[in-house]
């Protein structure tokens, strides 16, 4: 399991992913503030419908307020940077989900440690930016899920070709992977999720116009 998580997530100095932690947990109420309304959308369809969820990325836990408690619903939380697990917890504490139905697992999206069909939904949002393997990465969430169960996912995206926004995002691309632990800004998530196989893929646009250079942002629900 190391040696895999290694491979896809080279480690990083213990301070930066404890700043990093903090960084999520602590100064992204913005941003939340502003997705709200799309995350609130996409998680109704969550709600008293599933009783396991698999998390990519998930963090300091921001969206475990929208389905975690509700219901009898257990999280497998997976995040490669293990000082995410305290801040997890007590979001998952603040969401209403008992102790015993957390569990944090430190791995990667591209080698995720469940059993075939074995979760109702996978959810992501701001993951497949920073997995070093987008391909392998959604492959892994079609095999961990049921049939007819539920991707849901907020990804920010590249701009149009041949703009000013798409300029600067190849500029700072370098840069923003070293300082948001790999992520990119030039992906082409929304095309990566439509060519993946799902039975069904809904994929709606949004420009959050504080987010520069991080625009445009999609957002939907894919079903195996």
């Amino acid at each position: 399991m190391q040696a895999i998580l290694k491979r896809f997530h080279p480690p990083k100095p213990d301070w930066f992913e404890k700043f990093f932690a903090l960084f999520l947990a602590k100064c992204c109420g913005y941003y939340e503030g502003k997705v709200a309304g799309y995350k609130a959308e996409i998680f109704s369809r969550l709600k008293g419908r599933v009783n396991k969820v698999l998390e990519l990325g998930i963090g300091s836990g921001p969206n475990l307020k929208y389905y975690a408690g509700d219901g009898d619903v257990h999280v497998y939380g997976i995040d490669p940077n293990e000082k995410m697990e305290k801040y997890a917890q007590e979001a998952a504490v603040a969401a209403g989900l008992p102790p015993t139905n957390f569990n944090f697992i430190q791995m990667v999206g591209e080698a995720l440690p469940v059993s075939d069909a074995s979760m109702d939904a996978v959810v992501g949002t701001l993951v497949l930016c920073s997995v070093q393997d987008v391909g392998l990465a959604l492959q892994e969430v079609k095999r961990v899920l049921k049939p007819g169960g539920l991707f849901i996912f907020i990804e920010h995206v590249a701009a149009q070709d041949q703009t000013t926004l798409k300029f600067f995002q190849g500029i700072l691309n370098p840069l923003q992977k070293i300082i948001s632990d790999g992520c990119h800004l030039t992906r082409h998530t929304e095309k990566h999720i439509s060519e993946a196989g799902f039975s069904d893929v809904d994929i709606k646009r949004a420009y959050l116009s504080f987010c520069f250079p991080v625009n445009p942002h999609i957002y939907g629900i894919a079903r195996k």
